[in-house]
């Protein structure tokens, strides 16, 4: 079984239907929409499906409090699989279970996340090494032709993004999770407001389980990144990555070291 969770911020039900319409085309077990919006007009999204669960918070709780909200239930209802879907996300008929299908045959996969486009076809580079306070550095602030080289290394580009890899981060905006390792590594750490929440569960996931970058099938990411749009979303980060990286290490962070060096070995990543 497959149960998905959506968080969703002022959405209205027309923005969410089309990922919805995506969702029920395959066979799912429940829908979480978790709503962090000031009202809940988002209710009447309960009359479209029967497998919709809607969850209203009155207040945003965050993005990482919010799925876990549904991860919870996901657990206690021992499903197999648990997807946590952007609202801004579409995919083609039947993907949740080809994605269902291959973590049956792969037991060792924690996590998996398919290939990720924006509408007009563009390959949105997703998958990261585990980050030090320079790769965020170079990542927003330096000019394009002095970060670009260190952008390859660091986001992966040098790969081409064409093959199977087994990297340590993988993007929040769909990860398709089995649900039994979660109850080992734990859920998403609640000290997290937004964005660096998805960075430390897959960096959890990826010590125990293997979390794959599948290319073979994929999904359309409809907005941009918030934080190079908004002020207030830019320093939302900030605030979040300095919790970050108080929790694992700034300059020191042995295990940081370990698992990148042995990802750019299995790469065969060339300076």
């Amino acid at each position: 079984m497959v149960n998905c969770s959506i968080v969703t911020y002022r959405h209205t039900s027309e923005e969410i239907t089309l990922l919805l319409d995506c969702i029920l085309k395959s066979c799912v077990n429940k829908i979480y929409i978790i709503d962090n919006s000031p009202t809940d007009e988002l209710k009447v999204i309960r009359n479209y499906s029967e497998h919709i669960i809607y969850i209203f918070n009155d207040s945003n709780v965050g993005y990482g409090v919010a799925h876990n909200m549904a991860l919870r239930k996901s657990i206690e209802e021992n499903v197999d699989y648990h997807v946590v879907i952007n609202p801004d996300i579409s995919f083609e008929k039947g993907l949740l279970n080809r994605l269902a299908l291959i973590m049956d045959k792969n037991k060792d996969y924690g996590q998996l996340m398919p290939k990720v486009v924006y509408q007009n076809g563009e390959l949105q580079y997703l998958c990261r090494l585990i980050p030090t306070p320079w790769d965020y550095i170079c990542k927003r602030y330096l000019p394009f032709k002095y970060a670009k080289k260190h952008a390859d290394k660091f986001m992966l580009k040098f790969t081409g993004y064409n093959t199977i890899m087994n990297v340590p981060i993988l993007s929040g905006c769909f990860m398709f999770l089995r649900v039994s390792a979660l109850k080992e590594i734990g859920l998403f750490d609640e000290r997290f407001f937004m964005y660096p929440e998805d960075d430390d569960l897959t960096r959890r996931m990826h010590m125990k389980y293997k979390t794959i970058y599948y290319p073979y099938l994929q999904v359309c990411h409809g907005y941009e990144a918030a934080p190079y749009k908004s002020l207030k979303m830019h320093f939302i980060l900030l605030y979040n990555m300095v919790k970050y990286f108080n929790k694992w290490g700034w300059l020191f962070d042995k295990n940081r070291r370990e698992i990148n060096k042995k990802v750019l070995m299995e790469l065969d990543y060339k300076n």
